[in-house]
């Protein structure tokens, strides 16, 4: 019974986050949709994390350390996020040029 229920889980977690992946890779026009966009992505594999370690009944410290990475990840990307907008004023990815950076 568990076996079964870990599949479907594994199933249902591999469905989201393909279709996260799909998303981000479908449409880019602004930074803030694509960091989002990543974030949906850690988030199912933090779920994924979840499942694995309780269905092989390893510690799970390691959530926080995860969880921990995942916070200073997203700190970074906002903060490159703030200073894209001060200087060019958006973020839209057409404003983007290599020669200005």
């Amino acid at each position: 019974m568990i076996i079964i229920r870990f599949f479907f889980m594994r199933i249902l977690l591999d469905f989201i986050f393909f279709s996260g992946v799909y998303i981000f890779i479908s449409n880019r026009k602004h930074l803030l949709i694509s960091l989002l966009r990543l974030e949906f992505i850690v988030l199912r594999l933090f779920f994924y994390l979840i499942v694995f370690l309780r269905f092989y009944k390893i510690e799970l410290f390691f959530r926080i350390i995860f969880l921990t990475f995942r916070v200073c990840e997203g700190v970074l990307g906002l903060s490159i996020l703030v200073s894209i907008i001060r200087s060019h004023g958006n973020d839209y990815f057409q404003v983007f040029r290599i020669t200005l950076c």
